[in-house]
């Protein structure tokens, strides 16, 4: 006979394999979700899903602070930051979450199977909830619940399958003098002889199928990024609807003196790469201008089902609007000025027939974002309301609501800037849109504001002749003056830049002569009806900020 014998049993696994198996099973139910979402349908990835409904459900001094996040050294401006910031929490949310569960899956495994499911059912509810909920949406949360647990069972299968190298030993066959074809080896001195291995599961192939898992989830997840955030948009299609973008009725050319860009003011226009954006979208929405439609209904006496090209042939207008966020606090810097190519909303109104008691116009984004526009102001006729497709000369970038967005001067853009248009319905002020619901103010006209862009807070400058620089606002009203005062002293009258519209900020600049130690300066501006900027300082809740700027700075 030839006994054989087996080195020990080694199964079982140490609680790092547990994390780290929990983790993976996660990572792919995660990564799956996001590429599925992005073959069919962007927004129904789970992961995009719960952080839309945390924007949706966070009380309001949380949303507040998020609009205040800014890491421009980092490239996280404002309106980015707090995206990217809570994308980040989350998936540290889910990693703790992960790692905790795969350390009680250590003693029981159906605890870590449990909290993939509760996991799964919270994206799927996510989902479902969604303002833009489709039937289509469903693929994403259910590939990913699935693909978790199928990862957690295929790993523990692993698991359960561990054993360590067997090895046989055997005993050459032993006549009574020698062994048979050997030279004479003693009995009681068994030969090695060439060892049978097996091929076994180790703790090594555990890990090594995880890592891999692990990866391909990770793969999976930025493909599907890729292609939900752009890449089915015809960048050369968007490119060549540049030259029928032409306005029809051109805005007067810039004069002289629009800016005091040299003494510290901003440029007249802001280019696109620096305009502010303030949003809710996590995920920009990615429409093609060829898949465009707009529909006008509700207190109309005609509906409208409008394309791209439909737009296009009305007549393009260009015009000159500084946008300001209600959020701006005094001295922000959440406003911008640009030039936009558009058609006239109030004529569009016009044609659909608004109806007698039609007292808001409630537009929806294709990312299911709702604002109330007061429809008596689009309806004005010197009001300048506009569907916009351009911007700066070239098609609405994709963050600034390509294909076509809401623009209406002296407005805050909670209640009149939608971007990614989708629908238009006339109806009353008791259907409540996104901000209303949140505690914002029902009309929302800009108020009169001035901000000081030179000298920057705590800035060092020269004694002796300085000059001071800034901007203001009143849009739809105009600025007609501008006064500055140094260290609580006299007001001084500032020089104006030429006025290119009433709907667009103006520049100022003041000679001030400093001595040596710490300084504070304000400003405080009038519109075009008279009207002062306010010196007591309010929050921008509900209705937008107010107070006089006031900035300290060293002089040596």
């Amino acid at each position: 006979m030839t006994p054989v014998r087996h080195a020990p049993d080694a199964g079982g696994i140490t609680r790092m394999h547990a994390v780290l198996i929990q983790l993976v099973s996660i990572i792919a139910s995660v990564g799956v979700g996001h590429l599925v979402a992005g073959l069919f349908s962007p927004a129904s990835s789970p992961f995009q899903a719960v952080a839309d409904a945390v924007v949706r459900l966070s009380p309001e001094g949380l949303t507040e602070f998020g609009k205040s996040l800014d890491f421009p050294a980092i490239g996280l401006p404002r309106g980015v930051a707090d995206k990217v910031g809570l994308l980040v929490g989350i998936a540290v949310v889910l990693l703790v979450v992960a790692a905790l569960a795969g350390i009680a899956a250590y003693h029981r495994r159906s605890v870590g199977r449990a909290v993939i499911i509760v996991l799964g059912v919270v994206g799927f509810a996510a989902v479902c909830f969604s303002p833009v909920f489709a039937p289509v949406d469903l693929l994403a949360p259910l590939s990913s619940m699935m693909v978790g647990l199928s990862a957690y069972a295929r790993l523990y299968h692993l698991v359960d399958s561990i054993t360590e190298p067997s090895v046989r030993f055997s005993v050459p066959k032993v006549t009574e003098g020698h062994p048979e074809g050997t030279s004479e080896v003693p009995p009681t001195a068994p030969q090695l002889v060439t060892p049978l291995v097996t091929s076994p599961v180790t703790r090594r192939t555990v890990l090594a199928t995880s890592a891999a898992v692990g990866v391909g989830a990770v793969g999976a997840g930025a493909v599907g990024q890729l292609l939900g955030a752009g890449a089915r948009i015809d960048t050369s299609a968007r490119t060549a609807l540049k030259p029928r973008l032409q306005p029809q009725v051109a805005a007067p050319p810039l004069p002289a003196g629009a800016d005091f860009a040299a003494q510290g003011s901003p440029p007249f226009l802001t280019p696109n790469k620096d305009f502010y954006r303030i949003d809710t979208a996590l995920r920009v929405p990615t429409i093609s201008a060829a898949d465009y439609q707009l529909k006008v209904h509700g207190m109309v006496a005609r509906e409208l089902l409008l394309s791209y090209d439909d737009l296009l042939r009305r007549p393009l207008v260009e015009q000159r609007v500084t946008l300001t966020c209600v959020s701006n606090p005094v001295n922000g810097d959440l406003i911008s000025n640009a030039s936009f190519v558009g058609v006239s909303l109030r004529e569009l109104l016009l044609e659909a027939g608004v109806r007698p008691g039609a007292e808001q116009i409630f537009s929806t984004s294709y990312d299911g974002w709702t604002c109330g526009t007061p429809t008596s102001v689009v309806l004005e006729p010197d009001r300048g309301a506009m569907l916009a497709l351009a911007m700066n000369g070239e098609p609405l970038p994709l963050e600034h609501g390509y294909p076509v967005r809401m623009v209406v001067p002296g407005l805050y853009g909670y209640v009149s800037a939608t971007k990614w248009l989708a629908d238009i319905e006339l109806t009353t002020f008791d259907r409540h849109a996104y901000w209303i619901d949140r505690g914002w103010a029902q009309l929302g006209p800009i108020k009169t504001q001035s901000r000081i862009d030179r000298p920057r807070g705590l800035e060092v400058v020269r004694v002796g002749r300085f000059t001071a620089a800034g901007i203001a606002w009143a849009q739809h009203r105009g600025i007609s003056r501008v006064e500055v005062r140094l260290d609580g002293g006299p007001w001084q009258e500032a020089q104006l830049s030429t006025e290119v519209s009433r709907d667009t900020w103006r520049m100022w600049r003041a000679d001030l002569t400093l001595a040596e130690g710490n300084h504070a300066i304000e400003s405080r501006a009038t519109d075009g009806n008279g009207k002062v900027q306010p010196q007591q300082r309010a929050d921008p809740i509900p209705d937008g900020a107010t107070g006089w700027p006031q900035i300290n700075f060293w002089a040596a």
